[in-house]
């Protein structure tokens, strides 16, 4: 399979996959948006111009989807405030740890797992300062913001939004090594799965 066509695929996967769970169509399945987002910065790099902007144009038509079919107006729908386009660097935070992990990924099983775990943990825990402390301080949600109440706000849904990244990051890991080690090597010269 040419590194286009493994891109494409990668790409209709994520969006398949945060369309699917960011609908919450199916309540037991959590939101996967933010692995997505930090998946597609390993994987699809190379294509960041427009692939980041197609899933970011993915995730607002979800939402809009899902506030106007239960009656609502999307403007005046309490998170979408002028902090939810925040969640543009937000996600951005997860595409450029991705992106990093990919470009310093060590050949060493042990080292990559370390350094897939802090890009991870990093990268979760810059999109939620950003997408949890926008609304906090700018939407009109919080009637009197205090920098105690931000910061346990911000520690109280940290470790869940950190645990489901991690959830869906994994799984998306341990299909990585599954399909390098099961598919046939590239010929010679072929660039393996998550280069430029």
């Amino acid at each position: 399979m040419s590194l286009t066509a493994r891109r494409a695929t990668i790409l209709a996967l994520l969006a398949a996959l945060m369309a699917a769970t960011r609908l919450h169509h199916f309540a037991a399945i959590p939101d996967a948006s933010w692995a997505v987002f930090f998946i597609g910065g390993f994987y699809l790099a190379g294509w960041q111009r427009w692939a980041f902007p197609a899933l970011m144009a993915l995730a607002v038509a979800v939402d809009w989807f899902v506030i106007t079919s239960q009656g609502l107006s999307f403007w005046s729908h309490y998170c979408v405030s002028p902090a939810y386009w925040c969640l543009v660097p937000a996600y951005f935070a997860l595409w450029a740890g991705g992106g990093l992990l990919r470009r310093h990924l060590s050949a060493s099983a042990p080292v990559a797992i370390g350094q897939l775990v802090v890009a991870l943990v990093a990268s979760v825990a810059v999109c939620h300062l950003l997408a949890q402390g926008s609304f906090y301080w700018i939407s009109a949600s919080v009637a009197d913001p205090t920098l105690a109440g931000w910061w346990k706000n911000y520690s109280d849904w940290l470790l869940p939004y950190m645990r489901t990244a991690a959830m869906y990051v994994g799984a998306a890991a341990m299909a990585h090594v599954l399909l390098t080690r099961v598919l046939p090597k590239p010929a010679t010269g072929a660039r393996p799965l998550h280069a430029d």
